[in-house]
This record gives C-alpha cells, structure tokens and sequence, in this order.
C-alpha cells in the first residue's frame, strides 16, 4: 500500500473548479462534433444505470480530536451512470465510439455539506483495428497486488478506503488521455495527464494521525499548506504500460514521469507548507498459473526515483525506494478463496537518511515488509459473501483488519456491514497512527 503518514494532511492550493468547467467543456465539445443534432434527435436513448445507498459509520471508541467523534461516515448517495453510441448510420460510427458518464449527488452529513462529483466522463472511440482511444474523466489502474500498488501510482481515495466506502472509492478519477496499441508481439498503453490530480489527503478533521511536524497525533488542528503542482505543459504527467502473454503468463513492464501523489517534500517548515517531488517510476509484473498445485501466482517489483533528491541528502524530501511484490491466490472447493502477499520497501541511500536524521524526525527502517492475507466464502448460493482480509507489517508491528460481510438480496437490494481495526506499538507507522479511529460501517443499496 501507498499510504504514508509523512505529509498526508493540510489545505489543498488547486484549481479543480475551474478543471472540471474545462473538462466538461472539452467533452461536450467532442460530443457535438463526433454525433451531430440531426443524428442525437433521431438516436437511441443512452443506457441508464445507478443506485441509492447511505452509509453510516460509528467509531468503536469516538476520538476527541477529530470534527466528529461519535463517526467517521454519514452520508447517502445517488449514483448515475450513462452510456451512449451513436446509431450505425452515424458519422464515424465505424469507429465503435461511445460517451460515458458516471456521476455521485452526496449528502454528507458529516461535513453537513452537499457535493456533486463527476467520477468518469469521457468519450471513446476505435478509430484503427489496432488503436483504442479515450480522453476524458476516468479510473486509471494497472498492477498486480491486491491493495497494494507499486506500478499503480495513480491518485487513491485512502480515506473513503479507511472510514467503510464502497472499495470502489479507493480509486480516483484523473484528467487524461489514454491510447491504447495493439499488435500480435504486445500491447502498449500510453496515458498523458496534463492535470495534476494528487491522492485525497487527511486532514485531520475526519481521521486523526501522525502530524509529523508537530511531533504527536493530531486532528483538526493540524493545518498544513499542499502546495500542488502548477497547470503548464512540462507538468503533465506520462505513463506507459508494455504488456504480452507469453506461455501463459502476462508479462508487464511500466515506465512513468510525474510527481508523488502524496506531500512527500517540506518547503517551508515554519509555514507548515508541503509539497508534491517531482518522481519517476521503473517497474516489471508478471502474472500466471502456477503448475501442479494450481492457483495463481504474480510478482512485482519497481524503483521509485526520487527526481529532486537523488542522493538522498534532503531531509526534507522523500527517499529513491524499490518495491517488491509477491502474491499467490487459489479458489478451493465449497466456494472458498484464499490470496496471500509479501511485499517489501527498500529504502535506498539510508546512511545519508541516518546521516541526516534530526531529533524529532519520523524513525524509519530502510526495509519495511507487509504480508496480507485475504478469505472470501460464499454461502446461501452465493448471495451472501464473508470476507476478511489483513495488512501486518512485522517491521512496524502494525496491522490493519477489514471484516466484511455482504448479502446480495435480490437483483436491486444490497446489504454490507464491516469493520476497520487499526493496531499499533508507534504512533508514526502507517496503522499505527490510525489506532483511535477503529470503525464499523453499515451500507444498505439499491440498485436500477
């Protein structure tokens, strides 16, 4: 998992209003040209589909510090999703193009507040046999690990993840365009992103944590400065993805050039202002059976370069890391699926980490491990699913337990109920920080 507790809280400085006015413009733009008024009047409908859900998380213990104590998560939710083609005899509807549209309407009773969210919104299209095309809002996601990323440095919703969301919400939607090649030796994915979009940052008022300027745990007095990225063209973020089959297993290579998605860079301590290195990130998969015993086996690995500290001499700046992964998973009789995962961080140049450690700087190891574990059973003909999965990190004697329990009622009714249980010997490590906001969580959906 991605997640630190180094810089994840603060202010964020970002002009996300106006992206979105622009990309909306953008999109209904390219609509108008690719399907024209004559052929919208006479088309077919769009596809329509969401749901209605509310959601209510009560803390086990309440925490003091945080803007509510009694709950992390109060809200109820309408989802729509659209989806349209345009008829056959429409220009370039050889292209096989299509517009797509999901949107959420809130109540968010803990921030007392109404928001409305675009999640995806994007148009797109097959103009070649060997080229797919999209542009637009959309999720972004590649890499093996099950919760835990290495190649994955898209931007993640890590507090709807922690207070009992849907685990769709973990993944944030970016601004981008993403081209997509195919041949018979690989298939290579090219994705720009000329808007910064960084990981959804706690703030203290929902989530307590390590505030490591202050020097303890904090909530919603924590008030730090992110300063973003600016919006110009030598800031858009490319990632490309090299991918084939070969005897049966996926072989995946990953190149990409950005910045952290996490506050990892302190710019000014006295004005508790932090802000987003620039990075670029190495990386190789692979993905495949396993012979004999059967099961499915993946491995990862990554370098992590650190583009504005290379030396690593900059206490103020995050470390070059490699990453390592290794997961096997296996479905067993009586609809039972058991995944198990090691991964490792490796922290490089640490004698000039050690060298520059001050009194009052967050301890690290230069090698943090986690292993996990996740069982999923089904029972009642699989309408009911029983689930538990667990982070533990023997290096930072921490760990992070997330029991769930899901009945699917019918075709429309949805029920979950769960929990997130954060252990901890410091209060720095990643879960440990996290202790006093254990949580259980009820969500009740509707689906049409």
């Amino acid at each position: 998992m991605s997640f630190k507790n180094a810089a994840c809280a603060g202010r964020r400085r970002s002009g996300s209003a106006r992206r979105s006015i622009v990309v909306g413009a953008g999109l209904a733009a390219v609509g108008l040209w690719l399907f024209p008024a004559r052929v919208r009047a006479g088309g077919q409908l769009p596809d329509l589909h969401g749901f209605v859900e509310a959601v209510y998380g009560p803390k086990f213990l309440g925490d003091e510090r945080t803007q509510k104590d009694e709950f992390n998560v109060l809200e109820q939710r309408f989802q729509l999703k659209a989806a349209w083609r345009p008829p056959r005899s429409a220009p370039l509807a050889s292209w096989n193009p299509e517009v797509f549209y999901k949107g959420d309407l809130v109540v968010d009773e803990y921030d007392e507040a109404l928001r409305y969210k675009i999640r995806e919104a994007h148009v797109s299209a097959s103009p070649l046999a060997w080229l797919d095309v999209k542009l637009g809002r959309q999720i972004l996601t590649w890499g093996t690990g099950d919760l835990l990323f290495i190649n994955d440095v898209f931007p993640k919703d890590f507090v709807s993840f922690f207070i009992g969301r849907d685990d769709e919400y973990l993944k944030m939607p970016s601004d981008a365009a993403k081209l997509s090649f195919f041949s018979p030796w690989a298939s290579l994915d090219l994705i720009l992103i000329p808007f910064f979009t960084p990981d959804t940052p706690i703030t203290g008022n929902g989530l307590s944590f390590f505030d490591s300027l202050l020097g303890r745990l904090a909530g919603k007095e924590s008030n730090r400065l992110l300063t973003e990225p600016s919006f110009q063209p030598k800031n858009t973020e490319i990632a490309g993805r090299v991918s084939r089959i070969i005897g049966g297993y996926e072989v995946a290579g990953y190149a990409f050039r950005g910045f952290f998605k996490q506050a990892m860079g302190i710019k000014n301590q006295d004005a508790r202002e932090l802000f987003y290195p620039e990075l670029a990130v190495y990386g190789a998969s692979l993905r495949g059976p396993v012979p004999a015993i059967g099961g499915i086996t993946y491995g990862e690995i990554g370098y992590d370069d650190s583009l504005e500290d290379r030396s690593g001499k900059n206490r103020l700046i995050e470390n070059a890391l490699m990453k390592y992964l290794a997961g096997y998973e296996r479905d067993f009789p009586n609809d039972l699926r058991i995944g198990l995962q090691y991964y490792v961080e490796q922290m490089l140049d640490f004698d000039q980490f050690t060298a520059g450690f001050l009194p009052g700087d967050v301890p690290r190891d230069q090698f943090r491990e986690l292993v996990t574990c996740r069982i999923t059973k089904l029972f009642w003909m699989q309408t009911l699913e029983a689930s538990f999965f667990v982070l533990y990190s023997p290096t930072d004697e921490d760990a992070h337990l997330r029991p769930r329990l899901t009945w699917q009622v019918n075709d429309q009714w949805k029920a979950t109920i769960g929990a997130n249980v954060f252990f901890g010997t410091h209060d720095w490590t990643e879960f440990g920080q996290l202790e006093d906001n254990d949580n259980l969580y009820v969500r009740v959906r509707y689906s049409f």
